[in-house]
């Protein structure tokens, strides 16, 4: 046996690996996490907005009740699941009912009539909202926790989150080509000839809702609750509901993996709408038309170049452990948002490319690690309490990973008035708004991911703390 050998030999015992089809089970997860949470705010300008006429600022201020809606709704899911007692586990029968629920509700959001007033659609909005987080809720808290609790090795937690991550580009494809199925020419309206963007989005909701049913029935049947079957069901007390936030955030090695999502998601929102605005007014002149085809073609090179992200931060992770990587990943997108300024260039516009294929590449690889370090925070916990307490874990990152990119989003708006865009000048724009769009299209992601990367170095579980860790959990109440 060579050294390379028995170094993976003991980064990851036999005991710690999963059945493939228990990591594609829990991976199937992300075409409910994907389409749940991000189909809805994708579509609703688009539907509500441009084919019905509501204004703006009711679909935006919709949009930000659903923050706080979220927040509550993450919270008692995840302290639920953590306290549930079942001969199915304490997370897979919520997976079920959310999943199918959810599935089924997915085209009811859009169960709107052509001819309501602003005030009813309004309310429909508001309602429809106000029942559909919940439900998502219940399905999505216990499966992100699910994600912490499959396995005890350290390297197997990054592999399960590489294959979710790889498994979620398919439900992003479906997510790209959304706004464009609502205008086939199947959908077009008898009497005007125009389609009939409302029935397309009926529609296309009503299939991926089903594949919605259907994936969390694939989940229930094949994902396994390692950690409840062989420790939680027989030994763990009660957990008390004001746990989920105060007591997890006194977790300080939770506090650098919160600080971390917290800079990146912030840093890179703010910047969500310069890149487009960039295509449009820098290197297309003015030329929308021609944007939005760039513009796909970019989305395209993401998703291509997303993927490619995973197994090269998976394999750096294995080898030099999930801080290291995580700080690679974070060094090379800074010089990606950097890259930016020369990527961008009306001379040679398919460099545009590259801009959107490096940030993806990067970004894929931050999610992967990501996601792997909660189950590591959850061991640290477990030493310290006595308790496993993933849901609580994964409500309150979750919560403030949210707050952060819906804040990032929110001043997004703001940035771009600060850069002296004019809306009404549908051709060039001055100098001075393209140089700050350029500027601050590289300047505000760097920055957030400074911030992101001082808070990583400073996370202390690296992977022979956490093989330490292991040990003496295993001495303290067996293996699992």
């Amino acid at each position: 046996m060579n050294a390379s050998t028995l170094h993976m030999s003991q980064a990851v015992p036999s005991a710690g690996r999963l059945p493939m089809k228990q990591k594609i089970g829990f991976g199937l997860g992300s075409i409910l996490d994907m389409w749940g949470h991000w189909l809805y705010p994708a579509l609703a300008f688009h539907v509500f907005n441009i084919f019905l006429g509501v204004a703006p600022g009711l679909i935006s201020t919709v949009q930000m009740i659903k923050v706080f809606i979220d927040a509550a709704s993450d919270a008692i899911f995840g302290w639920l699941s953590d306290n549930t007692r079942t001969r199915y586990g304490r997370r897979r029968p919520f997976i079920l009912v959310g999943g199918v629920l959810a599935g089924i509700g997915l085209p009811l959001m859009f169960a709107v009539g052509k001819d309501w007033t602003q005030t009813q659609y309004f309310i429909f909005m508001l309602v429809s909202m106000l029942i559909y987080v919940p439900v998502m809720a219940c399905f999505n808290m216990p499966w992100v926790s699910l994600g912490s609790e499959m396995t005890p090795d350290y390297h197997e937690r990054t592999t399960v989150m590489a294959i979710r991550n790889a498994i979620q580009k398919g439900p992003e494809l479906a997510m790209f080509f959304a706004a464009q199925f609502t205008t086939l020419a199947f959908f077009n309206d008898a009497e005007t000839g125009k389609p009939d963007i409302l029935r397309g989005a009926q529609t296309y909701c009503a299939i991926l809702g089903a594949i919605m049913v259907a994936a969390s029935i694939a989940i229930f049947l094949l994902v396994r609750e390692r950690y409840y079957e062989k420790l939680v069901s027989h030994t763990q007390t009660h957990i008390p509901f004001k746990d989920t936030l105060w007591r997890t955030l006194r977790c300080k090695p939770f506090r650098n993996v919160l600080a971390l999502s917290l800079a990146y998601g912030l840093g890179t929102a703010m910047v969500g709408a310069l890149g487009y605005y960039a295509t449009v007014y820098y290197v297309c002149k003015g030329d929308v038309k021609l944007a939005t085809q760039w513009n796909t073609a970019m989305g395209l090179a993401g998703m291509a170049f997303g993927f490619a992200g995973i197994p090269f931060f998976t394999w750096i992770a294995r080898q030099w452990g999930k801080r290291t990587g995580l700080v690679t990943v974070l060094l090379m997108a800074i010089g990606a948002f950097i890259g930016d300024w020369w990527l961008y260039d009306p001379e040679r516009p398919y460099l545009q490319l590259f801009a959107c294929g490096f940030v993806a590449f990067t970004g894929a690889g931050f999610w992967t690690l990501y996601g792997a370090t909660i189950g590591d925070v959850v061991d640290y916990d477990e030493l310290q309490t006595g308790q496993r307490r993933e849901g609580s874990f994964s409500a309150c990152q979750s919560w403030i990973s949210k707050v952060g990119i819906a804040l990032g989003v929110g001043a997004s708006g703001w940035i771009l008035q600060f850069t002296g865009f004019d809306a009404t000048k549908e051709g060039a724009q001055s100098p001075e708004a393209i140089f700050w769009i350029r500027f601050l299209l590289s300047a505000i992601p760097v920055v957030g991911l400074l911030i992101a990367l001082a808070a990583i170095l400073r996370f202390p579980l690296t992977e022979a703390r956490m093989q330490d860790i292991r040990t003496q959990l295993e001495a303290k109440r067996g293996t699992v």
